[in-house]
C-alpha cells in the first residue's frame, strides 16, 4: 500500500464545517433569522453536491486534470482507459498501443481484474500504468458514506497491488462523480485523484467520429484524455467497441501533431498548479 499523505480541507469544506458548528449557537442567539440560517445551509448543500457532479472540480480537493507544465514542455499527452480490463476488447487495445509506441494508464476495476488477472500482467508487461477505479464500479458511489467508501476502494487498492505488483498511485471516481468523504479517504490510502482534460463519452456513443473529434478538438500537449475499453459503446458499422476505432485515428493524430502518448506522472512529481 501507498504512505498516507496528508489531507488538507479545501475552503469550501472548512466553511461548511464552520457553518455546521456554529448552526445551533447562530439559532439560539438569533431564533428570528433562522429561515436566513436554514436557507445558508441548504445553498451550502447545494454547493457540495454541485461540486461532487462536477467530476473536474477542484473545489472539494486536488484534482489531477492535466498533466504538468514540464510533461507539456515535451509534448506529452496522458492517455488513460477506465471500466477494463475486458477480455475481448482490453488485448486488442494493447496491441495497438504497443503498434504506435504508446503507453496509457488503465483505470481498472478490481472486480473485473480478479477475474482477468492475466490481462493486469499483461498491461503491466507491456509498460502501462494500472489505477484504480473502485472494487465494484457502483453506480451510487458517490452516495457512499467515509467508511463504506474507504472500503471500496482499499479492495480494488489490495486486489490490483497483488495482481499488478504495484500499488496504484491514482484514483478515477465511477463516472468521476464524489462527495466530500473522497479526499480524506484517498489521503489516509495514499491516493490522488485523476480526472481527464476531455472525454469521449465513448460509453453512450456510438458514433466513432463523434468521440474522435470530441477527443481532437483543441488537442494541446499536456491534456489527460479519457476512453473506455470496459462497458463500451459499439459502432452501429463495424460492430467493433468504439475505442478500437477511435484510438488509431487518435494515436494518428498525436503523431502529426508531434504529441506522445503517455502514463499519468508519479504523484508528486507534478506542479501544484495541476493537482491544487
Amino acid at each position: 500500500m501507498n504512505p498516507p499523505r496528508r489531507w488538507r480541507p479545501s475552503p469550501l469544506l472548512l466553511a461548511s464545517a464552520a457553518l455546521h458548528v456554529l448552526l445551533v449557537p447562530l439559532l439560539v442567539a438569533w431564533p428570528r433569522h433562522w429561515p436566513w440560517l436554514v436557507a445558508a445551509l441548504v445553498v451550502d448543500h447545494l454547493l457540495l453536491t454541485a461540486a461532487g457532479l462536477w467530476p473536474r472540480s477542484r473545489v472539494l480537493g486536488p484534482n489531477l486534470r492535466r498533466l504538468p507544465p514540464s510533461a507539456a514542455c515535451r509534448g506529452e499527452v496522458a492517455l488513460t482507459i477506465d471500466d477494463g480490463p475486458d477480455p475481448e476488447i482490453t488485448p486488442q487495445v494493447l496491441d495497438i498501443l504497443e503498434h504506435h509506441g504508446a503507453r496509457a494508464s488503465f483505470f481498472c476495476i478490481g472486480t473485473r481484474a480478479e477475474t482477468h488477472p492475466a490481462l493486469i500482467a499483461d498491461i503491466a508487461r507491456r509498460g502501462h500504468s494500472i489505477e484504480n477505479h473502485s472494487q465494484h464500479h457502483r453506480h451510487g458511489f458517490s452516495l457512499l458514506g467515509p467508511w463504506r467508501m474507504h472500503a471500496e476502494i482499499a479492495a480494488a487498492q489490495r486486489s490490483l497491488q497483488r495482481l499488478a505488483g504495484r500499488p496504484p498511485r491514482y484514483f478515477r471516481a465511477p463516472a468521476g462523480l464524489r462527495n466530500p468523504f473522497l479526499e480524506p479517504v484517498l489521503a489516509r490510502l495514499g491516493l490522488d485523484l485523476a480526472s481527464w482534460t476531455r472525454r469521449g463519452f465513448d460509453t453512450r456513443v456510438g458514433d466513432p467520429e463523434r468521440v474522435l473529434a470530441r477527443l481532437v478538438r483543441d488537442l494541446d500537449a499536456g491534456d489527460i484524455l479519457l476512453l473506455h475499453d470496459g462497458h463500451a459503446a459499439r459502432d452501429p458499422d463495424s460492430g467493433s467497441a468504439v475505442i478500437l476505432v477511435v484510438l488509431p485515428r487518435l494515436l494518428e493524430a498525436l503523431d502529426a501533431a508531434g504529441l506522445s502518448a503517455v502514463t499519468l506522472p508519479r504523484p508528486g512529481a507534478q506542479d501544484r498548479s495541476t493537482v491544487a
